[in-house]
């Protein structure tokens, strides 16, 4: 994977954000007070933690040791090998901290919290001033624990605090090589991929030998950063007993359109109104998604004066809401 060192803000959102490439921020957050003390110790990091923590209940899990913190379905693939809990970020960092202890401890985390409401002060004291202040981060906590290969709809910047964490992406065109399971039904909310990363079954899963060829690796220090496009898969594990990672999602949209719908609602609308349409009737609907979604947008509209363009012009904010208002009618 690509890396950077020393790039300011302004050369960041230039030369990195532009091309949606995964990318290597290498210490973009040393400065970070929570970075430093990081780096003193474990014990230093829960300390500062705990002066911010609003007591506001978190997201966090648990799983028994023997799933080795790849957090997945169970066998019957009818739910999933951990159970989920809400508690103070300050309970978690200190269960955290007490199994980091463990020869062989369960996996716990905390996952993207919103820190404006669990540590806000630990937001002011540790700002990225690459990203406008409408993007709110969240802080994910834990001991050993694997994320699975999954997608997210959002830009993705993620900063190391404390211990060390692999990225292993890779592009959206390889869906068809990852056996992706259930879309409704996974343990993150987003949906992963089947296959085990160190230990794949190729006889179950032979097209994911195709997928290694394009495969993207970063290993990151605390102080580094990563920057995720939008829906390229990610597979991530924290290596050290403790870890915290802090990261920010944001949408591409500007003006008006910072206010759209999740793209991912569509995916399900489409399922729901042309997955089961007959084959020839699927690509005349992929022509139509093609011109007016996917192809240069002058091809849709230069031929239109520009005050009859209607929605395939520059949506205004009346346009939008009356757009939203029709599908939730026709719904």
């Amino acid at each position: 994977m690509r890396e950077f060192t020393g790039l300011d803000d302004v050369a960041i959102r230039r030369d990195v954000f532009t091309d949606k490439r995964p990318s290597i921020l290498r210490g973009l957050v040393n400065a970070w007070p929570a970075v430093a003390i990081a780096r003193e110790s474990p014990d230093a990091l829960v300390r500062y933690l705990t002066r911010f923590d609003t007591g506001a209940p978190v997201d966090a899990l648990l799983a028994p040791p023997e799933v080795e913190g790849r957090i997945f379905y169970n066998e019957a693939m009818n739910g999933f090998n951990f159970v989920r809990n809400r508690l103070p970020l300050a309970s978690v960092a200190e269960q955290v901290l007490r199994y980091s202890r463990f020869p062989k401890a369960p996996s716990v985390a905390a996952q993207s919290a919103l820190i404006r409401d669990c540590a806000p002060g630990f937001l002011a004291e540790n700002r990225l001033g690459l990203l406008d202040e409408a993007v709110l981060p969240r802080i994910w906590l834990g001991n050993r624990i694997t994320t699975p290969l999954h997608l997210d709809e959002f830009n993705n910047v993620a900063c190391v605090v404390a211990g060390r964490r692999r990225f292993t992406l890779f592009p959206p065109d390889q869906i068809g090589n990852l056996y992706i399971g259930p879309i409704d039904f996974a343990p993150t909310g987003a949906p992963m991929s089947l296959v085990s990363l160190h230990d794949p079954d190729f006889g179950r899963y032979p097209k994911f030998r195709d997928a290694l060829a394009t495969v993207e690796v970063a290993e990151l220090a605390p102080g580094d950063a990563i920057v995720i496009p939008p829906l390229w898969w990610h597979h991530v594990e924290s290596l050290e007993p403790f870890n915290l990672l802090v990261n920010y999602w944001w949408q591409d949209r500007r003006g008006q359109h910072a206010r759209a719908d999740s793209a991912f609602d569509a995916l399900l609308h489409g399922i729901l109104c042309i997955r089961d349409l007959p084959p020839a009737t699927r690509r005349a609907w992929g022509a139509l998604f093609e011109h007016y979604l996917f192809g240069p947008q002058a091809d849709t509209v230069t031929h239109i004066p520009p005050d009859r363009r209607g929605i395939l012009g520059d949506l205004s904010a009346e346009q939008i809401d009356a757009l939203r208002a029709q599908l939730v009618k026709r719904l």
